[in-house]
């Protein structure tokens, strides 16, 4: 479990990247949802927390790509492979990240 940030330092649809490796971005929604996935488009090199945030969906501020905060799962192309996804709480007003472990590591 990683801390993020206060929630209340994170406003509605914004983002924020922390340096994980890889590193993740974390997304309040505009309804106050909050997600977090890997940071970096599965199509190029590029921070998705820099990307544009609606709804649910991250645009990567590169190609245009599109990703669903809730499965990964890219929405549009360029992108073809999604990202991971991460369980994110909230535990005395911090935001806390639980990474997945990546394929093939320990948890």
């Amino acid at each position: 479990m990683i801390p993020v940030c206060r929630l209340e330092d994170l406003p509605e649809g914004e983002s924020v990247r922390i340096g994980t490796t890889p590193p993740t971005a974390v997304f309040r929604t505009d309804d106050g949802e909050l997600y977090a996935i890997d940071d970096t488009c599965t199509h190029q090199d590029a921070s998705l927390s820099e990307g544009w945030l609606e709804g649910c969906l991250v645009e990567c501020p590169l190609h245009a790509a599109s990703f669903d905060l809730r499965t990964g799962r890219p929405t549009s192309l360029p992108a073809r492979r999604p990202v991971r996804t991460h369980r994110v709480t909230v535990e005395d007003g911090v935001v806390h990240v639980h990474v997945t472990a990546q394929e093939g590591t320990a948890a």
